[in-house]
């Protein structure tokens, strides 16, 4: 049959179902009887399940049993739509009624498992989808099933392994394939992932699923070269893979070829409708070129498309402080924390605009919100007392580090900022301990206390101290 014919055939069939309703609806409310047989009140019962339409599905269902008392079919369909409307234990009720009728019905056990899955009892899911197993013909669906449950409860093990029972039954089940790929990413078993898809692959060369989750697992791995070679396979076999042209230009600009990846990015756009994500991800590597016209072109694309999208925003922000027009940048900054107020690196880059600005108190609230955000972030702690420091609130200072220290007792660049910040207010015992906690961390970035306080070089108790480290 020619693709011409086929959509002939498929419109005619819809034309036939809008009659078939039609038909039922005019019987319905006329009182006139008319004849159904049993598969048309099932497609008209469909119909209406998938227009959500929960009365008139019923209403079908229950002329249906009224014709066919013993067809299980349509038991099951009014045990479905009671479970889609949150009437789980009326659903249940029914379908123990199906199941002393009719014990071996496989999509019975579904329904059940997908029931109690809703109610979020797992154990009597999985129970019913093994039973639903023990019949089934299409079993790599129940095993999908039995993943997601396993999933839904962190069990990542035991989905894993129903996932590849499925994939094992039916190695073109797309879904399972792309689930086992983010259940060995859930699980940190990147290494496992890439043996099993070069495994999958080997049996079945021209799967481009396949071929995408094995470079997505090398992505994990920063083995991009190796990501790149994969996602290229599956463009071979599927030209449209859209997700594969734009996962290898992310690989592609992780390993800094900005160009190539610029390149991909835009065949993405051949071969689905623009993504304000795409058009983002090219004015990041455009603004990494240095690129910054063409990186607000590309920013602003992508907030045409999506206004919602923080990090264009941001971007646009970063852009316009790198071409020193920072007052304007720091607007657009503040317009992506208004999108995701909780984000502690966009409240970072803002207080860093502020403190450029000279906005000194506003960029101390800035500071002081990344430090409830992410405390664990080392670098805040010395960029908050550096700013401190610069105001001549020593002692601001130093209490930042004391408490950013509390948090990161083994990084020896605090170490040293609050030695060289205690010899600049005359405490040199003090000093002198935390330079020799921070020279047993680190001595080789000893520097940096010299950057901070270039006259220290001139201080012989410093200087004999740091030597005596010297190996």
């Amino acid at each position: 049959m020619s693709s011409e014919e086929f959509g002939d055939s498929e419109n005619k069939g819809a034309q036939q179902l809008i009659i078939l309703v039609d038909r039922f609806e005019e019987m319905i409310n006329t009182d006139k009887q008319y004849f159904f047989d049993a598969e048309e009140l099932e497609a008209v019962i469909d119909y209406y399940f998938e227009k959500n339409n929960s009365k008139k599905s019923l209403q079908a269902i229950e002329f249906a049993i009224g014709q066919y008392p013993f067809s299980t079919v349509f038991f099951l369909r009014k045990a479905q739509i009671y479970a889609a409307t949150n009437q789980s234990q009326k659903a249940l009720e029914i379908l123990s009624y199906v199941e002393s009728m009719e014990p071996s019905n496989t999509e019975l056990y579904m329904t059940k498992g997908s029931i109690y899955s809703q109610m979020g009892l797992s154990d009597q899911a999985i129970e019913n989808y093994k039973k639903a197993a023990e019949n089934a013909e299409d079993i790599d669906e129940i095993y999908l099933a039995m993943a997601f449950e396993f999933e839904n409860t962190a069990k990542f093990e035991d989905a894993i392994f129903y996932l590849k029972k499925a994939i094992a039954e039916n190695p073109e089940n797309e879904p399972a394939l792309y689930e086992l790929a983010f259940c060995y990413e859930l699980n940190g078993q990147s290494e496992e992932s890439v043996k099993y898809y070069t495994d999958f692959v080997d049996k079945h060369p021209y799967t481009a699923t396949a071929w995408f989750n094995l470079g997505v697992a090398y992505n994990r791995l920063e083995m991009f070269e190796k990501a790149i070679d994969a996602y290229d396979f599956a463009i071979a076999i599927q030209q449209d893979f859209a997700s594969a042209y734009f996962n290898k230009a992310n690989s592609l600009a992780n390993l800094n070829k900005y160009d190539e990846a610029i390149a991909v990015y835009k065949e993405t756009l051949n071969v689905e409708e623009p993504e304000a994500v795409t058009f983002y991800y090219i004015g990041e590597c455009y603004e990494k070129k240095e690129d910054f016209e063409h990186a607000l072109v590309y920013y602003n694309k992508a907030i045409a498309l999506n206004p919602q999208l923080a990090d264009a925003w941001l971007g646009i922000g970063i852009v316009l402080d790198a071409q020193s027009r920072t007052s304007e940048g720091i607007h657009y900054v503040k317009k992506a924390l208004e999108l995701e107020k909780e984000n502690s690196e966009y409240w970072y880059i803002y207080g860093e605009l502020q403190q450029k600005m000279l906005f000194y108190e506003d960029a101390e609230i800035s500071f002081k919100k990344v430090i409830e955000l992410d405390p664990d972030n080392a670098e805040i702690w010395l960029d908050y007392a550096n700013l401190l420091f610069e105001q001549e609130n020593k002692n601001g200072s130093l209490e930042v580090l004391a408490e950013g220290i509390k948090y990161h007792p083994q990084n020896a660049e605090l170490q040293y900022r609050i030695a060289a910040c205690l010899m600049s207010i005359g405490q040199k015992q003090e000093a002198l301990s935390f330079l020799r906690t921070a020279l047993k961390l680190n001595y080789d970035i000893h520097n940096e206390l010299f950057d901070y306080l270039p006259q220290l070089k001139e201080n012989t108790s410093i200087t004999d101290l740091i030597e005596s480290y010297k190996k």
